[in-house]
């Protein structure tokens, strides 16, 4: 006969799963998680054969939060929980660890080669539809894995490797899977120090501004300049802007790094002909978050430059992870007279479906058909068709990369107005922007399109 449990030791064991159990999904929680691989760590200190852990994290949940609410999330959560757990082999544990993202101890799983198997069977079981009762939605999910003992011996040094692990995962795209290795430490590493030197240079104010004309075609007149950061540090050299500006969103202080460089960039535009605009590119990040129109006005209060003097680049993939949210900020800042332009335009998956839902005032060329324009009958056809669209829709045109006289010449055959590239300069120093328009006070002979 089974021995009868007190009721002071019914009511401990209770507790005990309870502090154990996330309480929605009914699966195990960080202690649960924890308490495995500690226990499994033990057993296999003395003769350490592998185990791994990871981390699997929804991609794009928060969107389906906003759209379809708290509750519909927590339908979606709870059928994740249980796909998850019908499908851990022998032995595993599947936890919740907050929000939208799961952890997993797998005994029997020793190397890379098998987490990898594994996240795939992961990506398998979620790819099927979620049911929310009249509509269904899908989703993928990001991965990031530690074996042990190679990555460490501890739960907490196990899982800082995961969550680095999942990061470079969740840095590279969705549905991504990442093994914890020395290299990805190497890469991580490094990227923490470009951090650290770059808040370092936006605190120095070395961080700089150039800035690259934008012309009109017909006789290269100065219409306005484009905004390009640079930034070249004393020991790493010149790092690319597409390398900084990244490391800045991912890492979460963009806002910090715009907010000094439009500050530099409207000072030095208020030395301009109030004619001239300036074009200012804003990132990803900053179309998911609220707060973006509120910020870039108040920046420009501060500086004193009219709003209806800049204009905001923004590319079709910075708006697609949360459309809702970017549509509301490209409405709230046109409201103000800032103009919008949709940058690398024809590079994108869905273009001109972007161009009906969103109100646009200006589209940029991508100069992947603009280097091509005089050798490649299908980018002349492509431009052609732009423009044309873009007249039926009344929005101006500025073609990128010119940097040949025949460039330019076929585009203005073509009815393109406006133009940017090496053929009428590249990016300047600020200082240097005054000198570039006292020369071009008289304009260029026309160029010829016979």
């Amino acid at each position: 006969m089974m021995p009868q449990l007190g009721a002071d030791e019914v009511e401990s064991t209770r507790e005990a799963v309870l502090t154990h159990t996330d309480a929605l999904t009914g699966l195990g929680n960080r202690r649960r998680m924890r308490e495995k691989v500690e226990g499994l760590a033990a057993e296999r200190a003395e003769d350490p054969a592998p185990f791994t852990i990871g981390l699997a994290n929804l991609d794009g949940f928060k969107p389906i939060n906003d759209l379809f609410g708290h509750g519909a999330g927590d339908v979606i959560l709870t059928q994740v929980a249980h796909r998850l757990k019908a499908c851990m082999p022998d032995g595993a544990t599947v936890v919740r660890l907050g929000n939208d993202e799961f952890g997993f101890v797998l005994p029997l799983v020793f190397d890379s080669r098998g987490a990898e198997k594994m996240a795939r069977l992961i990506k398998d079981v979620l790819s099927a539809p979620f049911d929310l009762g009249a509509r269904t939605v899908r989703l993928t999910a990001s991965f990031g894995f530690s074996v042990y003992p190679f990555a460490g011996t501890d739960f907490d040094s196990l899982m800082s490797c995961a969550e680095t692990a999942l990061y470079r995962s969740k840095r590279r795209g969705r549905s991504q899977i990442t093994v914890y290795s020395q290299e990805i430490a190497e890469e991580f590493r490094r990227a923490t120090e470009l951090e650290q030197a770059l808040r370092r240079a936006i605190i120095a104010d070395d961080v700089a501004v150039h800035f690259q004309p934008i012309v009109r075609l017909a006789d290269g007149q100065i219409m306005g300049f484009e905004a390009l950061a640079r930034w070249h540090d004393a020991e790493l050299g010149f790092v690319p802007p597409n390398v900084f500006i990244t490391l800045a969103e991912e890492r979460g202080f963009i806002d910090l790094l715009t907010e000094v460089l439009l500050k530099k960039a409207a000072a030095t535009a208020l030395r301009w002909p109030e004619d001239m605009y300036l074009s200012f590119n804003l990132s990803s990040a900053q179309l998911v978050d609220p707060m973006t129109s509120l910020s870039i006005l108040a920046i420009l209060n501060r500086a004193g430059l009219d709003p209806r003097r800049l204009e905001l680049e923004i590319t079709e993939t910075a708006m697609m992870s949360d459309p809702d949210m970017a549509q509301k900020i490209v409405t709230e800042l046109r409201a103000v007279g800032i103009k919008i332009a949709l940058d690398d335009f024809g590079t994108g998956q869905s273009s001109l479906g972007r161009l009906r839902d969103f109100t646009f005032d200006k589209v940029k060329i991508d100069r992947a058909f603009v280097s091509e324009i005089t050798r490649d009958r299908p980018s002349e056809h492509i431009i052609k068709a732009i423009l044309a669209m873009c007249e039926g829709m009344d929005l101006a045109v500025i073609a990128e990369g010119i940097e040949e006289v025949e460039q330019a010449a076929k585009l203005i055959q073509l009815g393109c107005r406006l133009g940017q590239g090496y053929l009428y300069g590249k990016p300047i120093k600020a200082s240097d922007t005054l000198r570039l328009i006292a020369a071009n006070a008289r304009p260029l002979e026309a160029i010829a399109i016979a």
